[in-house]
């Protein structure tokens, strides 16, 4: 790693569990109508039976990308039992557009919940959910992928929240404010239940998902989100999905265009 972000991370601080970022005005704008939702229905909660819930997003009909500490215990660091996963795509005031299991759950190779610096976690916190069966609905839009950007580039996200966790929320305008070749720090605003989320931004008129949220940390001064760089990261997460056995038959393919150092998993549990 180069060591842009070990710099950034020698002036992280602890956020104090169940805070959420003291911005002065919350940028955020909840998507509670169907018109203000509106191309966003790819978005969609993940959740945990009972225990709590992530973000996720398709980038296919019938594959959701999040990030690969939601699909862990945070306190015995067991797996999540795929039979206890649902994605509800759009989800807005208790009504979802899709309902869907899990058949095949994929993290990325190199992830390992059990490190204990959460820093070195978060260049490879990228997991693919195969959901039992695809969502084709005209109105609910998988999202291509782009794999690179740099530092200063304009980003949104689409997020759930612990207090917002009815509706989707959107942040417009956030920025890339760091990156070295595995973490992104965003200027987004983020709280527990936003891990997963993705961030987008936009190619040619398309907004296409960059990286998903993976924690929250706070960096000279200011409340910041940490992001995986996905460049080479995403080829990675898609030979490890072709090569992992769904829970029944499937034959398809995936195509997509200890020290805590201050960061939090933003998962909500």
């Amino acid at each position: 790693m180069i060591r842009i972000i070990k710099t950034i991370a020698a002036v992280i601080v602890v956020i104090g569990a169940g805070l959420a970022p003291a911005f002065a005005e919350s940028p955020l704008h909840s998507l509670r109508t169907a018109d203000q939702n509106r191309g966003w229905e790819g978005v969609g909660r993940l959740n945990f039976g009972e225990t709590g819930f992530c973000t996720a997003a398709m980038i296919t009909a019938d594959v959701v990308l999040t990030a690969a500490h939601c699909l862990y215990e945070p306190d015995t660091g067991d797996r999540i039992n795929a039979e206890d996963i649902e994605f509800q795509a759009g989800l807005r005031l208790g009504r979802a557009e899709a309902y869907r299991g899990i058949r095949r759950v994929v993290i990325h190779p190199d992830y390992d919940f059990s490190d204990q610096t959460r820093l070195n976690r978060v260049g490879s916190d990228l997991a693919l959910l195969e959901l039992d069966r695809p969502v084709r609905l005209g109105h609910v839009r998988p999202f291509r992928t782009q794999v690179r950007v740099e530092a200063g580039q304009t980003v949104q996200v689409v997020s759930y929240g612990r207090d917002r966790a009815d509706a989707p929320s959107r942040e417009s305008e956030c920025t890339i404010l760091a990156r070295d070749d595995e973490i992104l720090v965003l200027s987004c605003e983020v709280e527990f239940g936003s891990s997963g989320a993705p961030v987008f931004a936009v190619y040619e008129d398309e907004i296409r998902i960059v990286s998903v949220i993976s924690a929250k940390a706070r960096w000279e001064g200011q409340d910041v989100s940490l992001a995986a760089v996905m460049e080479g990261e995403l080829d990675a997460l898609i030979g490890e999905f072709a090569r992992t056995p769904a829970f029944g038959p499937v034959g398809k393919r995936v195509v997509a265009g200890g020290s805590t150092n201050g960061v939090q998993d933003t998962a909500s549990r």
